[in-house]
């Protein structure tokens, strides 16, 4: 799907919702992923990443989050102790890990990169494009086929 200019304002009404239901145990918030870089093209799923103090303490901010009418669609505790869940809208996918979680900066550093650079934009795009149109037993198998110009992407990035 091509680039939506609505995309940021998604994001913008999930921050006020998690914010409102999470108050200052949000360390963290961001717009990240392909919707969060102007004239990328991308699927229609908003993804955000919250920051809080243990990811794996699901009494902290769960039922807040349930309460809010977010659906934990995957918890990960061997992988970053990551939970994702589903937004109120089905256009958001909210990602929780834990303060100083490495895989926190290197989201944001990718989207910084697309950001600024034409030439990785494009590349990225045309990598997604020709992903798109595979079929895929499993979704691992799309972030698998995109883990190489991601790492090359990153590799020019700079740190968050």
């Amino acid at each position: 799907m091509e680039y939506d200019p609505g995309w940021p304002g998604v994001f913008e009404r999930e921050a006020v919702r998690v914010r409102g239901v999470l108050g200052s145990a949000v360390l963290g918030l961001w717009h990240v992923g392909s919707t969060a870089v102007p004239g990328l093209a991308a699927k229609p799923v908003v993804d955000v990443v919250l920051v809080v103090a243990d990811s794996a303490d699901e009494a902290s901010y769960v039922p807040a989050l349930e309460g809010a009418g977010y659906v934990l669609r995957l918890r990960e505790p061997g992988w970053r102790e990551h939970r994702m869940f589903r937004g109120p809208g089905a256009e958001v996918n909210l990602h929780v890990f834990t303060v100083g979680d490495v895989e926190v900066a290197r989201m944001v550093a990718f989207r910084d990169r697309l950001r600024v650079s034409v030439e990785d934009r494009v590349l990225y795009e045309g990598v997604k494009r020709e992903l798109a149109g595979r079929e895929w037993e499993v979704l691992e198998g799309y972030a698998e086929a995109k883990a190489g110009v991601v790492a090359d992407i990153l590799s020019r990035a700079r740190p968050v």
